[in-house]
């Protein structure tokens, strides 16, 4: 999980996806990407570790949301995990539901959580709505939500498509679900909950959606060149 400012929240979603680990290989980890905070989220971090020795934290990642989630899934790859779960550190996720994507594992190459319903506001689901749309409209590929912070992929798979994403891009996540549809890996959107941020104040919001949005418009059109010459490789 990527951290950012999240010291209202930190300690309560770590001690809520700790728990994960149970029952897990042995070397599993709770990796938490945490460069830039300027309150007491780097500080809880360290404490925290020396309750849970099953976190790893990542200090010398860009600040910002994207690149962190490159830069851990760049960890997995380089660690040879076996998978990768992804989600927020701002509380808005389940962990009681991570059971049913962990079931799923061996028969897909990626399970995505799909957001149904959202409980932080109706400009959120409209702009995952449109980023669906665009998805369609320039890449050909239909899914239900791009961007869920709750998802889990086969490591192997996501190396394949990683490295095509540069290292400081705002959106990998949805650069990466689409790879996995233009591509034709199998994958699957499983219904999750998401709440309300639980404390503390959205580093993202609107006005920023809107600029990188708009930005990641021009992105798509060396994406899908890309994602051309992949599929053409690949068949």
């Amino acid at each position: 999980m990527p951290a950012y400012n999240e010291e209202k929240n930190i300690k309560k979603v770590v001690k809520q996806w700790y728990a994960v680990l149970d029952g897990k290989a042995e070397n599993s980890k709770l990796v938490i990407a945490d460069s830039g905070s300027t309150d007491r989220t780097h500080e809880i971090l360290i404490e925290l570790q020396k309750e849970y020795p099953k976190i790893e934290i990542l200090e010398d990642t860009e600040q910002y949301h994207g690149p962190k989630l490159i830069a851990l899934y760049d960890y997995a790859i380089k660690n040879k995990c076996d998978y990768i779960f992804q989600t927020d550190s701002d509380g808005q996720t389940n962990p009681d539901e991570f059971a049913a994507f962990w079931n799923m594992r061996k028969e897909y190459s990626g399970v995505f959580g799909n957001r149904t319903v959202r409980g932080d506001g109706k400009d959120r689901a409209f702009v995952e709505k449109v980023v669906c749309f665009l998805l369609r409209m320039y890449f050909g590929v239909k899914v239900p939500d791009a961007n869920a912070p709750f998802r889990l992929m086969k490591t192997d798979v996501v190396k394949k498509y990683l490295y095509k994403i540069p290292y400081n891009y705002n959106l990998p996540n949805i650069m990466l679900v689409t790879y996995y549809a233009y591509c034709g890996e199998k994958l699957f959107f499983h219904e999750i909950s998401f709440q309300s941020r639980q404390a503390g104040v959205n580093s993202i919001n609107i006005p920023k959606i809107v600029k990188i949005g708009w930005k990641a418009l021009g992105d798509f059109h060396s994406f899908r060149k890309e994602m051309k010459n992949e599929f053409k490789r690949k068949n």
